[in-house]
């Protein structure tokens, strides 16, 4: 069971953003599935109580287990009921001490805490999107990353895999494995805790095995759009053969930014339950997206991504799709970059 730092208790609540009052219920909900680690003997503050008190003050503005604590002890006797701190024997609500919140991190279970976080935050971030596919539905990016500046003498790079919605971009679950070959193996516990009912989940297909596609798209009720790289040849060539030459463009689509244009096309193609013989589960369509990238003063570069979904005609259109696959792109210069940036926390 790993521990929270100090420091990252207010890095684990900053990605909430502002909480309204109606909020809170919904969240206690949450963070009472966190086991609490205290002794029941001289319990007092319940753990959700607590969390709700750190929540509370970090998106106010707290960075510290000392700010937290001022917080607490400026909230009025009315915001405390309504965090559920208990009554005091002489009648009176009191905010826990400094020490309390600084005991809570070192044996808090940081996974735990993530999950609730992440739980909370999937259903609060999906949208009401029909099955006509008219209104995009919510999508969330799983991918690894290997922490930079994270290796230190005879210890490897720390590898995490997240996952990330696509816009707005927040991290919903995260969890540190061995090396990128133990990502299969964590797909599934990085989504278990998570609501996905609705949602498309974007990967890389060699995260997934027929189990775990199955498992998502008939017991967690989501949708997926597996990305095929070069690093699974056989699925790579099986979609490449495919007659694309005889599929007309379904969408265009050109962005401009920071010197540079980027024309894309999306080309969709129904298949059959199996690709070429190489069973891939629940897929229904093949996408194809070309992007051309002309950089102020370079040559042109071209790229073409291939990917198979479960998801059919009737559900997304060729702009949802195309969308689906650059919003898997971004999660490379968002939640990776930033874990860059900032370290290994």
């Amino acid at each position: 069971m790993p521990a929270v730092p100090s420091s990252r208790i207010p890095a684990a609540l900053a990605k909430l953003g502002p909480l309204h009052p109606h909020d809170t219920g919904r969240l206690r909900a949450h963070l009472r599935r966190v086991p609490d680690p205290r002794s029941r003997r001289g319990r007092w503050y319940p753990l959700a109580g607590l969390l709700l008190i750190c929540a509370c003050a970090v998106v106010s503005g707290a960075r510290t287990i000392t700010e937290i604590t001022e917080w607490g002890q400026r909230a009025t006797t009315t915001v405390l009921e309504h965090l559920g701190i208990r009554r005091h024997l002489p009648g009176r609500r009191r905010a826990p001490s400094h020490a309390t919140f600084t005991r809570l991190p070192a044996a808090l279970d940081g996974d735990a805490l993530d999950a609730a976080i992440g739980a909370y935050l999937a259903g609060h971030n999906r949208t009401g999107a029909d099955a006509t596919g008219s209104v995009p539905r919510p999508a969330i990016a799983v991918d690894g990353k290997a922490l930079s500046g994270s290796a230190h003498r005879q210890q490897r790079h720390r590898h995490l895999l997240s996952a990330v919605t696509h816009a707005p971009t927040v991290t919903l679950a995260q969890r540190e494995v061995g090396a990128k070959a133990s990502e299969t193996a964590a797909f599934r516990p990085l989504l278990e805790p998570l609501d996905l009912t609705g949602t498309v989940v974007t990967f890389d297909a060699l995260h997934s095995v027929k189990d775990q596609v199955h498992w998502l798209v008939r017991e967690k009720k989501a949708h997926y759009i597996a990305v095929i790289k070069g690093n699974q040849p056989t699925a790579s060539a099986q979609l490449k053969a495919l007659p694309w030459d005889q599929v007309p463009v379904a969408h265009t689509v050109s962005g401009t930014g920071h010197g540079r244009r980027e024309p894309r096309s999306v080309k969709t193609m129904a298949i059959a339950a199996n690709l070429g013989g190489i069973a891939f589960p629940q897929a229904r369509l093949a996408l194809r997206v070309h992007r051309r990238r002309q950089e102020s003063g370079k040559r042109q570069t071209r790229e073409t991504v291939y990917a198979v979904t479960s998801l059919d005609t009737h559900q997304a259109t060729p702009a949802d799709l195309g969308g689906y696959v650059r919003g898997h792109w971004g999660i490379e210069n968002s939640s990776h970059h930033v874990r860059d940036v900032v370290g290994p926390g």
